[in-house]
Order: structure tokens, then C-alpha cells, then sequence
């Protein structure tokens, strides 16, 4: 008997609609799979004869022939399981043989229990954009797929109970539709706690006003790691898209679960040097998120900046300006969205005291520019505010004096980003570092006194145009800081102040 049913399949982040087609004949006992499986589907036939065994089924004597369709597309993965045996089931006159309407994903124990695989909310959302009207998946998972409103979800913790449920016996309740709440970021983490370091927090609270990417450099112990730890806590609150866009990237990752179903809070992800390429940027065979994409929307710290090979760094360079990548393999492409503020921190030198006030560096010259080179100049362009860090003296750690809170601080940089949400709103992105360069001209526009200024500045320093490019969008943020309709003056001072051109560490 012949029989036909729906699954969804996973490439990267691109889901894809599978039909499982499934026949029995008469003859010698096999259980064939086509449609281009790879070895975890081919699999599949021990976990499903297995299944049928544990709710009383005697499996078919004959001959088992599964088909995925379409044919010519790899599939790969645990998740065509439910389907298959759902499929088989109708085939063996068990369950109705037509069930439309219906999307089954699930990966089978051999006890029968269902349990979770990755990409359930990416599949969800296919399943709703088709048309479909019932979506079975993992109990597991049933939280972020109850995130997509339009479709009915059903948890499924056995083949037994989905058994039960499509022969109306004992029929299962949909999930309610989960609503989408953004959280403030860790309360234990404060900018209240940073003692002194009053440029570094004027410069953290500009590069979160724009949405810069920011590079901290100075001695050991001077605060680096601290500011950037604490720079999520001033960020605004996730909006609901944002939350959808990045727990879609953990689900496809398969990072999300039942204690947490959906990324509420922005990410901040803080890999360590030693990091591959592939581990940075995503990559496998099949491709995988890497640390960027888990970043999007959000923030990746590179601490010891200097100490990552730099190969890896350079991988960083396009993603950085086209804020996506693009995983290319022989089973096809991927592409993952990757918008993140990028805050790295560094020592000036192998030592670390170059530069240092209290502490002798005992690095030669020679050690010291073979350490800074290490960074190439490209990549370091693309750090759009350059902040020396130095170490905090007594009398501001010993203070009395209680410094500003997160919560004062966000308060301005939502009011500024509030005002970037309001001009750019009809052209697709939403903060200053973020303006193409073709707009450049029109969202940056300035006073004749800062114009002046900016081409004295531009000739003085000998800007490349992307920096100027780049100067120019922090001069925005800072205007959008004090309220400013035009760039001032004083807006093209602070945003070449924190560029880096007089920093003690870069020359």
C-alpha cells in the first residue's frame, strides 16, 4: 500500500519542505531509503523498527521502500524520524493514509519516546509560510515553535501518544501561543561598579548609542574586559524581531531548550583566542552558526585581541562591512545573518606595561611594533572608535563618589537610538553604523563650522575614506546624544577623539 506525508528538512538556516513517501510489497524482507539520506537518516530504519515494537507492531514482512522528495536535494539529520514512521503507519493501513494538512519532525528513541532536534522554529515558520495547519514536533521543542502564531503545535513525547492522538482515541491539546517579552540584561552586571575610566564610559555609551564597533587597548588590570562585559547592561531592550531573528540562529544551532526556548536578553559572546576560523565565522560540512551569527544582535567581545591567529581575524573583515557570511561547501550555501557590535581589548605590548604610568614595560621596540602588527591595518579600520585604557588611579577607585548606573546611561542611549529608529525607518536598518555609504551624505549632514573642521581634520590625519566614512557615522551618534539635528563642531571633535589618531599605544 502506497502512502504520503510531511516533513521539513534543514540546510544552514534555509528550511525546506520534504515529502516522505512510503510503499510496502510483498516479497523478501528490506527496508530501503532514497532521496539522497545521509548515514543519521539511513539509520532511521533500526530507531523506527524499534518504535513500531514498543507500541505492539508487528513490522512488515515484505519489502520497506521510504522515499524523501525532492530527490535530488541532500537531506541529513535525526529529524525525518516522526515522519517516517508516521508514514510507514499510514502504509501498513494503521493510520488515515491522507493527512494533508499535517507536518511531522521528531527524531525516534528506541523505546518509542520523540525526542528534540535543532531547527524546530525555522521549520515551524515554513510549515506556516506552505499552508500547513498542524505541526507535530518534540515536546522538547515545543516552546520555541509555539513562538509562530497562525499554526497549531502539539508536543510529542512518544509515537505511542501521537498514535493515540491521530486515531482520535486520545486527542492532545495544541500549545498556546507563546508571546514574546524582551529582558534586560544581567542586573549583577552594572556600569556603576567601573570606578574612574571616564572616556573609556563616555566612549562605550557613544559606541552604543551608533552601534560601533569599539577597540580597548591599554595595560593589564586597567578595566578592558570589565567595560565590555557591562556594555550589553546599556544597549536597549531586544525588539520582538530581534528576538525572533537571533533565537532562530540557536535553534538552527541547536542551543535553544526547554529552560530556554527563546533569546530574550542581547547575546554577548566572548570566545576565547584560541578559536578556529570555522568556529568564529560557522563552517562544517553542513553548515553550522558560528560565534558571529550567535552574536547577531548582539555583542562578540575578542578579548587579547593580539593573541588570535591572525588568518581568523581577517575572516572577520567582510561579514564586518555586509553584516552577514556566507558558508560555501560542496552540499551547497548557506547564509547567516551576523549584526553585531564588535568591542575587542588588547595589550600595547607583549608585556602589557608599554604606555603604562605606574609600570615599566620591558619589551624592545622591535617586540613591540612585531605585537601591534599583528593586527593589520584593514582590520583595524574597521574598529570605528580606538580607546586608550589606562589604569585607574587610587584616590577614584577609593572614592566615595557613586559613578552613573546602567539604567541612567541606557536612558540616553535609547533616547538617541530612538531618534535613529525615527529618521531611518523607511530605508530598512536602524542605527548610524549601519548607514550605507551612498546615504552617507544625507544622514550625516553638517554645520558649516563642522565641515570646515572635518576637511582640516581629514587632510591633518590623512584619512583613508573609509575612516572618514566611519568618523563621520560616530559624529552622528554623538549629535543624536545631544540631540542635535546637524553634526556640530564639537560632535567632529569627539568622534576624532576617540578614533585613536593621538593614542599612545597605536603610534
Amino acid at each position: 500500500m502506497f502512502a504520503i506525508t510531511n516533513s521539513v528538512g534543514l540546510f544552514g538556516m534555509n528550511a525546506f519542505a520534504v515529502t516522505v513517501e512510503a510503499e510496502v510489497f510483498k516479497g523478501h524482507p528490506q527496508f530501503d531509503l532514497s532521496g539522497l539520506p545521509d548515514a543519521g537518516i539511513k539509520e532511521s530504519r533500526d530507531r523506527v523498527k524499534s518504535a513500531a515494537s514498543s507500541v505492539g507492531i508487528m513490522f512488515p514482512k515484505g519489502r520497506v521502500l521510504i522515499n524523501l522528495a525532492p530527490a535530488d536535494v541532500k537531506k541529513s539529520g535525526s529529524s525525518f524520524d516522526l515522519a517516517i514512521f508516521v508514514c510507514l503507519m499510514q502504509a501498513m493501513d494503521l493510520l488515515p493514509v491522507r493527512m494533508p494538512e499535517r507536518v511531522f519532525i521528531g527524531e525516534l528513541g528506541l523505546h518509542g519516546t520523540v525526542r528534540g532536534v535543532r531547527g524546530v522554529m525555522t521549520m515551524t515558520m515554513l510549515a506556516k509560510k506552505n499552508g500547513f495547519q498542524e505541526i507535530y514536533v518534540p515536546k522538547e521543542n515545543i516552546q520555541e515553535a509555539a513562538v509562530i502564531d497562525g499554526i497549531d503545535v502539539y508536543g510529542i513525547e512518544s509515537a505511542e501518544e501521537l498514535m493515540l492522538h491521530l486515531l482520535n482515541q486520545k486527542r492532545m491539546i495544541p500549545a498556546i501561543h507563546q508571546e514574546i517579552q524582551a529582558q534586560a540584561a544581567e542586573k549583577f552586571l552594572d556600569f556603576s561598579d567601573v570606578r574612574g575610566q571616564f572616556k573609556a564610559r563616555s566612549g562605550m555609551e557613544l559606541a552604543a548609542a551608533g552601534g560601533h564597533n569599539i577597540l580597548l587597548i591599554g595595560s593589564p588590570g586597567s578595566g578592558k574586559s570589565m567595560l565590555a562585559n557591562r556594555l550589553p547592561t546599556i544597549l536597549p531592550p531586544m525588539t520582538r524581531e530581534e528576538i525572533l531573528e537571533t533565537s532562530n540562529i540557536y535553534s538552527v544551532a541547536g542551543k535553544l531548550s526547554p529552560e530556554r526556548p527563546l533569546i530574550t536578553k542581547r547575546p554577548f559572546r566572548a570566545p576565547h583566542h584560541t578559536i578556529s576560523q570555522a568556529g568564529l565565522t560557522g563552517g562544517g560540512s553542513i553548515p553550522t552558526p558560528g560565534e558571529i551569527s550567535l552574536a547577531h544582535n548582539g555583542v562578540l567581545f575578542l578579548d587579547e585581541l593580539a593573541e588570535f591567529n591572525r588568518s581568523t581575524l581577517e575572516a572577520l573583515r567582510q561579514p564586518l562591512e555586509n553584516r552577514k557570511v556566507t558558508i560555501s561547501r560542496v552540499s551547497g550555501t548557506s547564509e547567516y545573518p551576523c549584526s553585531f557590535m564588535l568591542t575587542a581589548a588588547m595589550n600595547p605590548c607583549p608585556c602589557g606595561h608599554y604606555g603604562s604610568p605606574v609600570k615599566k614595560c620591558t619589551c624592545t621596540e622591535k617586540q613591540i611594533r612585531k605585537y601591534i602588527s599583528r593586527i593589520s591595518g584593514p582590520m583595524l579600520e574597521r574598529f570605528d572608535m580606538h580607546i586608550d585604557v589606562d589604569p585607574v588611579p587610587y584616590k577614584d577607585l577609593a572614592s566615595a563618589e557613586k559613578p552613573e548606573t546602567s539604567e541612567q546611561i541606557r536612558m540616553r542611549v535609547e533616547a538617541a537610538r530612538h531618534r535613529q529608529e525615527e529618521r531611518y525607518q523607511e530605508y530598512g536598518f536602524y542605527c548610524n553604523a549601519m548607514i550605507p555609504d551612498y546615504l552617507l551624505d544625507q544622514f550625516c549632514q553638517m554645520s558649516p563650522e563642522a565641515e570646515r573642521l572635518f576637511g582640516r581634520l581629514y587632510e591633518h590625519y590623512q584619512m583613508s575614506a573609509r575612516t572618514g566614512m566611519r568618523l563621520k557615522k560616530v559624529a552622528r551618534s554623538s549629535a543624536d546624544l545631544h540631540g542635535n539635528d546637524l553634526i556640530q563642531k564639537e560632535d567632529i571633535s569627539i568622534a576624532v577623539q576617540f578614533r585613536g589618531f593621538n593614542s599612545k599605544y597605536l603610534q
